[in-house]
């Protein structure tokens, strides 16, 4: 199996830390788009590793096809044409791919705005867009100008070609499934008030199965042929994605929220083909309750320290799209998004209210026992304070790429730059100063008494600084954070793409326990360490 922790090494070595994962490791990097391939195995899309997987449905091996440093960024759904080429719908830079037999790439088109839902009928290839007022199009591999079937899709997604010979494919944000026949007409309704339909899919009895992106992981089966009747199976699987049916009309699901292929029964039951887990995690957090959340990018997550009557599983919080920094604070928990938000979420009621919007990529986030908010607006250079009325004040500026920030016990902020390599603290004057360099590229930050903690991710260690001292040490090596080793350039994907939003780059937050441990996001295989300072030998 070479699924996603491919190259890292075994994890965390150090003299002075016991490293111990909160959750097993996830094979697979997010998955979305799936289908069969001629050789019987099924290929995984996964967008936010910006690669392409094989699995195979009996093992559950995994061999990664596509690449993260080749041509495709974003790969969100695939299909297969009748010579066994794969077409590729790359979402963030608008690009359609082919994949010959051989291995070769070859550009179909980049006039297609955000293309997600893509399959082959024969030789022939259609792809649709999902934005508002999307459209759905006819490609030529061979060369010639994109056809365009029909428009005002509300969010196009999965779609296949239905027994009667028409396209079907979901308008999510309506909540109904379309059809249009492949040469063009007038597209009709064929089902609304859809719970939050994501795909649609035909088993070899030609019955529509809707998948919902919804947490409880319904399908929705419509008896189209007959009355219209449907039937509900509620499957578990948090956010499913999309789906494909084997020559054996075994129904196999992905899922964007936690990866895994996990075959589904008639009947609801499940099986496990490739376990699913975190896509992440981004930051990290614990609460006064010993509860450990990890911000997700989908979700907010609680994964499950392993011991008696614990699984060591990971279970979802909440849907809640592109958390990626978190602090417990009390009895809530405030979140950012690099698409620029800051909300703070009440796990008791459930209940989530915006602080922020319009920032500039904020990132790390942690809380003054006031309540005010400190936030790391990444993009902008800057650290902002959100008070109890969610005024936004200006910290510090003219930082490089400050990614994280955390307070000492003297209510003193401390931020990571990981372009300039160092840890600064901002004084009252607004002036950051350098407290530690040559840090690489440190990410997650935490103070735990006189010391402050930082993940170095481009050499992949654990470093910590004397807040008294200034000196520097390395606390353990070998981390699973960053870029897979053996990695080659590669472009970023854009965070926004036709007002939509794209790619965010990864964050290994940190945090520190009352415990004096500190947890880590384990973002290159999908787990959160718990590193204890190492008992002495006795």
């Amino acid at each position: 199996m070479t699924g996603r922790s491919h190259g890292y090494g075994p994890g965390p070595s150090s003299t002075r830390w016991e490293a111990r994962r909160l959750n097993p490791p996830n094979p697979l990097w997010g998955s979305n788009g799936v289908a069969f391939g001629p050789d019987g195995r099924l290929y995984v899309a996964q967008f936010l590793a910006g690669q392409i997987s094989a699995v195979d449905p009996a093992t559950g091996d995994i061999e990664v096809v596509v690449p993260p440093d080749g041509p495709v960024q974003s790969p969100d759904d695939l299909a297969f044409g009748a010579d066994g080429s794969m077409y590729i719908a790359d979402l963030v830079p608008g690009r359609v791919w082919r994949r010959s037999p051989e291995g070769e790439y070859g550009l179909v088109s980049d006039e297609v705005k955000v293309p997600n839902g893509i399959t082959c009928v024969g030789d022939r290839l259609f792809v649709n867009e999902m934005r508002m007022n999307g459209r759905l199009l006819e490609l030529f591999p061979e060369g010639g100008d994109p056809v365009v079937l029909t428009d005002g899709l509300a969010l196009g997604n999965a779609m296949q070609l239905g027994p009667d010979g028409c396209l079907y494919y979901p308008h999510m944000v309506s909540r109904q499934v379309w059809r249009i026949p492949p040469d063009g007409g007038v597209p009709e309704v064929v089902a609304e008030d859809v719970h939050d339909p994501v795909a649609v899919r035909f088993d070899l009895g030609g019955v529509l199965h809707v998948l919902s992106r919804g947490p409880e992981g319904i399908v929705t089966r419509v008896d189209l042929p007959g009355t219209g009747s449907r039937s509900l199976v509620t499957s578990g699987v948090t956010g499913l994605d999309n789906a494909a049916f084997d020559g054996e009309n075994r129904m196999f699901v992905s899922s964007f929220a936690s990866g895994g292929i996990t075959e589904l029964h008639p009947d609801g039951r499940t099986r496990p083909v490739v376990p699913r887990g975190l896509d992440g995690p981004y930051g990290v957090t614990i609460d006064l309750g010993g509860r450990v959340y990890a911000a997700d990018h989908y979700r907010l997550a609680r994964p499950e320290e392993p011991g008696p009557g614990a699984s060591g599983d990971v279970t979802t919080e909440i849907l809640q799209p592109f958390v990626h920094g978190v602090t417990a604070d009390g009895g809530v928990l405030h979140t950012t998004s690099q698409f620029g938000t800051v909300q703070t979420y009440d796990p008791a009621t459930g209940t989530t209210r915006t602080r922020a919007t319009g920032l500039d990529q904020p990132l790390g986030i942690t809380t003054r026992p006031d309540g005010t908010l400190v936030v790391a607006e990444t993009g902008a250079g800057r650290v902002i304070a959100i008070d109890g009325t969610d005024t936004v004040t200006v910290l510090a500026e003219g930082l490089d790429h400050p990614v994280d920030v955390a307070l000492d016990a003297e209510g003193r902020c401390y931020v990571s730059d990981d372009r300039r390599g160092a840890v600064f603290r901002i004084d009252d004057d607004g002036e950051p100063v350098p407290v530690a360099d040559g840090l690489g590229a440190p990410q997650g930050l935490a103070v735990c008494g006189d010391e402050l903690f930082t993940v170095d991710t481009a050499h992949r260690r654990l470093w910590s600084v004397s807040l008294t001292t200034g000196g520097t040490r390395v606390e353990a090596e070998d981390l699973t954070v960053g870029t897979p080793p053996g990695t080659g350039p590669h472009p970023a994907p854009a965070l926004f793409a036709h007002g939509l939003p794209g790619v965010a780059p990864r964050f290994a937050g940190l945090t520190a326990a009352p415990d004096g441990s500190l947890l880590l996001s384990s973002n290159g295989e999908g787990t959160v360490v718990r590193l204890t300072p190492a008992r002495p030998d006795t």
